[in-house]
């Protein structure tokens, strides 16, 4: 494919997923994608990585969410390999982007989820960088409010879950997000830059929780000493 070939690709696809997800309201939105989008664009640029399979397969990871799906883990690769085919992409092109959707999403604390490729490595870190910090919260509770769940409930203890199937069932309170996924994600990075922003957006949301439990006992009212 011609790079003017390419360029076009992948303004038709970024055209396509902004009119699909623009006013989503469960932090699975054009802005994510686009945030995505960009980060794993730079970071392939950073890596050496080819930019066309990276910049659609960080275009198209949210096609097709398994959240959004009842649980189908092959939505989003079918999805994307149906739209990829309507715009002519070539068989390879689509099976590598394919490949990277299905790796991208966390599974669970105790699941290891090891990328096949370069380019797999941009997009899974460019996706789990927007999971954490200030808009990594942000999202947290945009999705916990999508599904009704609690802000917090200290009764319900986060749990590290140890297979893909338990933590797609997991339905606990918002704040147990950060415990089962969040706070993991810094360590699971697999770039040197990626790894340098997750250092303070990490710490961020350290001091969130903190702040957030003070204020959820009262503590920060009562008196020192």
């Amino acid at each position: 494919m011609t790079p003017a070939a390419s360029a076009d690709l992948v303004a038709r696809t970024a055209a396509m997923v902004e009119t699909q997800f623009t006013g989503e309201g469960s932090g699975h939105d054009w802005a994510h994608i686009r945030r995505v989008w960009l980060a794993a664009r730079a970071l392939a640029q950073a890596e050496g990585a080819d930019l066309l399979v990276t910049e659609l397969a960080a275009l198209l990871h949210d096609i097709a969410d398994w959240k959004f799906h009842g649980g189908d883990e092959e939505a989003g690769p079918r999805a994307a390999r149906a739209w990829l085919l309507g715009q002519g992409a070539e068989e390879a092109l689509i099976a590598r982007v394919e490949a990277i959707i299905r790796e991208v999403s966390f599974k669970g604390a105790g699941v290891a989820t090891p990328v096949a490729t370069l380019e797999g490595a941009c997009v899974q870190d460019a996706d789990r960088l927007d999971a954490i910090g200030a808009i990594g919260v942000a999202r947290a509770f945009a999705y916990g409010g999508h599904k009704g769940r609690p802000l917090h409930d200290p009764a319900q203890p986060p749990v590290q879950h140890g297979t893909f199937a338990e933590y797609k069932s997991n339905g606990g309170p918002t704040i147990n997000h950060f415990y089962e996924k969040l706070l993991h994600l810094r360590e699971r990075l697999h770039t040197a830059a990626a790894r340098r922003v997750a250092d303070e957006r990490h710490r961020f949301m350290e001091q969130f929780l903190a702040q957030f439990l003070k204020e959820w006992e009262g503590s920060d009212l009562l008196p020192a000493g």
